[in-house]
């Protein structure tokens, strides 16, 4: 019996798990790559820019002051949490002026996710989309349950005052999906994979007690 090595067949062996290997990251990595991708023909809210990762900005002509940066996505339960955790006092910073703000809605959780980000920005055109963002919060569907479908994220906009015809087209046109889509994209490139995501002064705050307890938030922000 030959016990010899056979070349030709362990390069051959070699090869082919070398080209199956190189296949899977390229498989893995392109996704990654369209991810990072904007589209520069989007159209974005009157309150957002390029400038702030198409984030919806606060206080954006301030300078001196914290930049807090919240990447975020409407159907994360644990985003509700930092909201009812952090909301007021951020909006306070805001109406104070101490703090320029930018919220990232991203879209991880799916279809839902990317309507409700699109009503958020359909809301910050008519002026509450703070309000528009504590009202999806306090009440959170299940994930993907099909209760934040367009018609009905466009209805939820009169618990907070919208009544414009405008704003319901734009809720059930999704006029700003593909700028939904540039968020996602800002974010991939700032490497966030997870929501909430908090950066000070571009800065990611710890993760833990910092995003849910108040003084350790506020004290976090003072040290920027």
């Amino acid at each position: 019996m030959n016990s010899k090595p056979q070349p030709g067949k362990d390069n051959f062996t070699r090869n082919l798990v070398i080209v199956v290997v190189v296949g899977v990251i390229l498989l893995m990595l392109v996704p990654t790559l369209l991810s990072k991708k904007t589209n520069k023909d989007a159209v974005i809210p009157s309150v957002a820019s390029s400038a702030h990762g198409y984030g919806i900005t606060y206080n954006a002509d301030l300078t001196g002051v914290p930049v807090i940066d919240i990447y975020e996505d409407f159907q994360c339960p644990v985003c509700a949490q930092f909201e009812a955790a952090q909301g007021d006092y951020i909006e306070s910073l805001i109406a104070d002026k101490k703090a320029t703000v930018v919220y990232h809605t991203l879209s991880f959780l799916g279809p839902e996710s990317i309507a409700a980000a699109n009503a958020g920005a359909c809301a910050a055109d008519e002026g509450k989309f703070l309000d528009f963002h504590k009202m999806l919060y306090v009440t959170q569907p299940k994930e993907n349950s099909g209760a934040w479908s367009n018609a009905a994220l466009a209805a939820s906009g009169q618990s907070v005052g919208i009544t414009s015809q405008k704003f319901t087209t734009c809720v059930t046109k999704g006029k700003f999906a593909d700028w939904v889509g540039n968020v996602a994209a800002e974010g991939a490139k700032k490497n966030v994979n997870s929501t909430p995501t908090v950066f000070i002064n571009g800065k990611e705050l710890n993760r833990g007690n910092d995003y849910y307890d108040r003084n350790l938030f506020k004290a976090a922000i003072e040290r920027g």
